[in-house]
C-alpha cells in the first residue's frame, strides 16, 4: 500500500516505514505529524482524489530536523572584474511514515 502526499509544494510517494526528507516543518524530533493532503491511495484498488482523497490521512513521526550540505552559488561576469560567491544550506525535516489511513 502506498500514498501520494503533497507537502512543502512538492509531491511524495510514500509507503509505511519509509523515511523521507521534506521541507522544514518546524516540529521537534519525536513528535507526530499528520498529512491530510493525500492526492492518491493505492491498496486493493487505486483511489484518486479530486484534488484530494476525502478522509484519507498519512501519519508520520519526525526523525530529525537539519540543514543540507552547502551549495555554492558563484556569479561571474568576464572582463569586468565582477564575481560574487555565496552559499546556501536548505533546511529539511526527516519523517518516518507510520500509518496510511484511507
Amino acid at each position: 500500500m502506498y500514498a501520494i502526499i503533497a507537502t512543502g509544494g512538492k509531491q511524495y510517494k510514500v509507503s509505511e516505514g519509509d523515511i523521507i526528507t521534506i521541507e522544514k516543518l518546524g516540529v521537534e524530533a519525536g513528535e507526530k505529524v499528520t498529512f491530510d493532503q493525500v492526492l492518491a491511495v493505492s491498496g486493493d484498488e487505486m483511489k484518486v482524489g479530486v484534488p484530494t482523497v476525502a478522509g484519507a490521512t498519512v501519519e508520520a513521526s519526525v526523525v530529525k530536523e537539519g540543514r543540507a550540505k552547502k551549495v555554492i552559488v558563484y556569479k561571474y561576469k568576464r572582463k569586468t572584474g565582477y564575481h560574487k560567491k555565496n552559499g546556501h544550506r536548505q533546511a529539511f525535516t526527516q519523517v518516518k511514515i507510520e500509518k496510511i489511513n484511507a
